[in-house]
Order: C-alpha cells, then sequence, then structure tokens
C-alpha cells in the first residue's frame, strides 16, 4: 500500500487501484499509529477513484520536519574523508563511522522541500554540488516507522569539505531536498538486498549512474530513530534519511537543467531537474 499526497487530496495505491481520502489532511493521517490498518478500513467499502494524476503529485509531507544521518555507508566515509583532508576534518568521519552514536542532523522544513517533478537547487555559492539518493523514513510522533520513501539530500560538498562546522550551510536551503513519489507503507523493512539507483540526465544523457544495496547500510535503521528521538519532541511526525552510499568522483558537479531519478524499488522513482 502506497500514500500519495496531490494538489487534489490524500490518495491511497492499493492492488493497482487509487482511492480518494476524503476529510483527513496528510497530518491527520500521519497521526494514526496503525496508519496502514486504518487505511485499509477507510478504502475498504470505497470504489477506485479516476482522478489520481502523476502530474499532481505534491511532497509527501505537512508540518513534518526531515532530518537526516550521514556517514551510514562505507562509500560516504570515503567520500567526506576526502573532501575534508585539507580543512583538518577528515579523521571526523572515520570516528563517526566507527562510534556507537550516529551522526544526525537537521536537514529541511516543508517550505524548502519538493515533490517528485519539482525543482531542486544548487547553491549560488557553491561550485561542487551533488545529489544523495537515500531511503528515507516516514515516523509518527512517538517514534514508530510508519513507512519509507525516497530522498534527495542536495549536497554543496565544497562548502562541507572546507569546514565540518559548515554543515548547515551545506545542507540546508531552498530546494535542497526532495521528497516521493509516495510512501510506502509496510510495518515490514524492505529487504536487505534492495537497490537504491542513482541516474543523472544531461542533456538527455545519462552523465552518471551507480546503485547500491542496503545490505552496505552500516546500522540498523531502528538505531537510528532511537537515537533521533532521544530527549527530542517532534509532535508532526518526521522524516529522516538513512544517508547516501552513493557519491559521484570529484571530478563531477551537477549543472542547472541536469536531470536525477532515483529509483528504490517498490517505492517507485523520484525525479527532479536542476533549477
Amino acid at each position: 500500500m502506497k500514500l500519495y499526497r496531490t494538489t487534489g487530496g490524500c490518495f491511497v495505491e492499493h492492488n493497482n487501484h487509487h482511492y480518494l481520502i476524503l476529510n483527513h489532511s496528510w497530518d491527520d493521517l500521519v497521526a494514526h499509529a496503525d496508519l496502514h490498518d486504518f487505511l485499509a478500513r477507510l478504502i475498504a467499502e470505497e470504489p477506485p477513484h479516476l482522478g489520481f494524476k502523476y502530474e499532481d503529485l505534491l511532497a509527501p509531507i505537512g508540518s513534518q520536519e526531515v532530518w537526516a544521518a550521514g556517514v551510514t555507508y562505507h562509500r560516504s566515509r570515503g567520500a567526506r574523508m576526502e573532501e575534508s583532508k585539507d580543512s583538518g576534518g577528515g579523521s571526523f568521519y572515520d570516528r563517526v563511522y566507527s562510534a556507537e552514536r550516529p551522526e544526525l542532523f537537521f536537514k529541511s522544513t516543508p517550505s524548502r522541500t519538493v515533490g517528485h517533478g519539482g525543482k531542486v537547487r544548487i547553491r549560488t555559492d557553491a561550485h561542487w554540488s551533488v545529489p544523495e539518493p537515500e531511503l528515507t523514513l516516514l515516523i509518527n510522533s512517538s517514534g514508530k516507522i510508519l513507512g519509507c520513501t525516497i530522498g534527495n539530500d542536495m549536497s554543496s560538498r565544497d562548502i562541507e569539505g572546507e569546514n565540518p562546522l559548515y554543515l548547515p550551510q551545506a545542507k540546508v536551503y531552498t530546494g535542497s531536498c526532495a521528497l516521493g513519489p509516495g510512501v510506502l507503507l509496510s510495518s515490514d523493512p524492505l529487504p536487505s538486498s534492495t537497490e537504491i539507483v542513482l541516474e543523472i540526465l544531461r542533456a538527455g544523457r545519462t552523465e552518471f549512474s551507480g546503485s547500491v544495496a542496503l545490505t552496505e547500510l552500516k546500522r540498523p535503521l531502528q538505531t537510528l530513530v532511537d537515537y533521533l528521538f532521544r530527549d527530542n519532541s517532534l509532535p508532526s511526525g518526521c522524516y529522516l534519511m538513512t544517508g547516501t552510499g552513493i557519491v559521484p568522483p570529484s571530478s563531477f558537479t551537477l549543472n542547472r537543467g541536469d536531470t536525477i531519478r532515483i529509483t528504490i524499488e517498490p517505492i517507485g522513482t523520484l525525479e527532479n531537474d536542476v533549477a
């Protein structure tokens, strides 16, 4: 079962049919601890709705904050160490990768977040920008994982590499986050063999592609969630990006006009152009 947010309201996709959820906002739905079962009961007696269109998709977010975990894949550890070696911060990332406590940081507000088909941005004061494709968890206010979606953690690698303390500027700006296309609702985690696939198109041709399996994710997802909710109140729930294992080479940087496609089956594909 998948949950979508559109210009026409919230839709559930179940058995290849779409159902419009009336009288419930996105925040109302996310507040349910048993969201999957609640939606199953709502649509049980309802006919499918023919008004669902992918071009009407919005980011699947209401009042939720977006957080992120860093250095959760070995490839990310290496990339962070490489980019910050001249600033004296390289060893920090090696320590984070090995430490019990994960790196968690604030990523985005709803107003800075775009959905499938929206435009992500690169900073005007950066010259080395990359997408970071990530499995992203939807979590309710009590810390229960409701489901997962695809996230794009847009990052300015040169700014972060100049000094690790510049991380918020490298990560948090308008258009720096994309989520979608919808949320796969399930109490069971995705199989560890699940792959995250990234493709970057430039002028219609593949400029970079890569993939990584969830087997490469170092930390258990529930551990990341537990640390996020330590002494932290998230009354509307939140999203948690779980890190990236796909990092383009240092010779690559995004250009305006590029198209970023991130696929995680069975969630779908998140596609965004770079503005």
